[in-house]
């Protein structure tokens, strides 16, 4: 990858020095973190690449540029795009109800009392849509979550808990047996909406979900090092993930050597895929440059504004439309389009940034970001589960920002 001079597209290279320090000192120095590697480009150039600590902390391997991580929930941006490249063929309506091509889900039923395994249950003011789906208003949870007795259930029914056998339609076949927090449409809540959405892949394509992405987004792309498992030839370049440990250092969490992500059956759209930061700087080139990247048209340019606005009623934020309170940072002037957050306010979101920025993240502490307004991309990659503790955007949006010059 080349790497041009901050100066050559507007930024300070000085000022982006002060990533490096920072990084090092508050978090690989004092051990909060193994290692990481951030990469920023503007105008279409790399202009910052690094790598720091290490890959695997009880190895002693070095974090490298082509070190291999577990993507969790940057998985959910990839998935939305092949939705999307199925509606553009017309294949399916953003309108279209989840039934038609999850028949199961014809019987869903919304909470109203009880707790597991028995509840009181009501037919839902509406169906459930593949929109619904792509801007988590479908009235699905996560297991996480700890609020309800609906999330209860997907914690004893094991639903967002990956075992040796799941894969899409087992899935399925879990949450038609839970009823939904709400009715889809009235709230917003983190949910496995998105491993929903790699099932209606699969249904509609009429293909796995991996050899879905393989044909239409990865091999288009060029991402040779990602995908739903990590592959044995690739296995010396995966990081160790690590679990936040409030008491000490993290321990470590899945070894690279003998990792849940070998030999996987359950291909999860929410947050399945392990990638590098240059397969998915690739993915964010193409989104930046309006569904194209190196002659490889993923999506129409008007498709990816479309996705890229807010999509919740009357452009509320997620802090007035949210159920739930999860979040790597504050609701606050952030709206979500089909597949990402969006940067509605800056002022009140508290954060440096553009009016138009649209991201995600994932539970291992990556993250990335792309701003339109500014023709930059910036991610971030470690292995930190306990993605809510450091507010590494925040920081890097503070760092980065103020790198800009012109």
């Amino acid at each position: 990858m080349d790497i041009v001079k901050p100066e050559q597209v507007g930024m300070s290279s000085e000022r982006l020095a002060r990533i490096q320090s920072h990084l090092n000192s508050r978090y690989i120095k004092p051990g909060k973190i193994s290692g990481c590697v951030t990469l920023v480009a503007r105008k279409g150039k790399v202009c910052y690449l690094d790598a720091l600590g290490t890959a695997d902390r009880e190895r002693n391997v070095a974090m490298q540029n082509n070190t291999i991580v577990r993507m969790y929930s940057m998985t959910k941006p990839v998935t939305s795009v092949a939705i999307m490249m199925l509606y553009e063929q017309g294949r399916l309506a953003l309108t279209d109800p989840v039934h038609k091509f999850i028949p199961e889900f014809e019987t869903l039923k919304v909470f109203e009392t009880g707790s597991y395994p028995v509840f009181a249950s009501s037919a839902p003011a509406r169906p459930m849509t593949i929109k619904n789906l792509l801007t988590h208003t479908s009235g699905l949870t996560y297991e996480f979550m700890r609020a309800t007795n609906v999330d209860y259930t997907y914690r004893k029914m094991k639903i967002g808990t990956w075992a040796p056998g799941d894969t899409n339609q087992t899935l399925i076949e879990k949450l038609v047996q839970v009823p939904l927090e709400f009715s889809p449409g009235e709230r917003w809540n983190y949910s496995v909406s998105t491993d929903v959405l790699g099932r209606v892949v699969e249904a509609v394509s009429g293909m796995r979900l991996r050899d879905y992405f393989e044909q239409a987004i990865l091999s288009p792309l060029g991402m040779t090092e990602t995908g739903f498992e990590i592959p044995q030839q690739h296995t010396s370049r995966f990081a160790a993930c690590y679990q936040f440990n409030p008491k000490n250092q993290p321990v470590l969490a899945d070894d690279p050597l003998d990792s849940a992500f070998a030999n996987r059956t359950f291909d999860s759209g929410g947050g399945g895929l392990v990638s590098s930061i240059t397969d998915y700087f690739k993915f964010c080139s193409m989104l930046l440059n309006g569904g194209i990247f190196n002659e490889q048209r993923i999506l129409g340019p008007r498709t990816v504004e479309y996705m890229t606005q807010n999509h919740l009623p009357n452009n509320a934020d997620i802090a007035a439309f949210a159920m739930g309170k999860f979040s790597e940072d504050t609701y606050a002037g952030i709206g979500f389009g089909l597949g990402f957050a969006v940067k509605l306010d800056p002022a009140k979101n508290s954060n440096l940034g553009s009016v138009g920025e649209y991201y995600w993240s994932g539970a291992a502490s990556t993250l990335f970001w792309i701003d339109p307004k500014e023709e930059m991309i910036v991610i971030f990659l470690t292995q930190l589960m306990g993605n809510t503790e450091y507010n590494f955007r925040g920081e890097l949006q503070s760092l980065i920002y103020s790198s800009i010059e012109e």
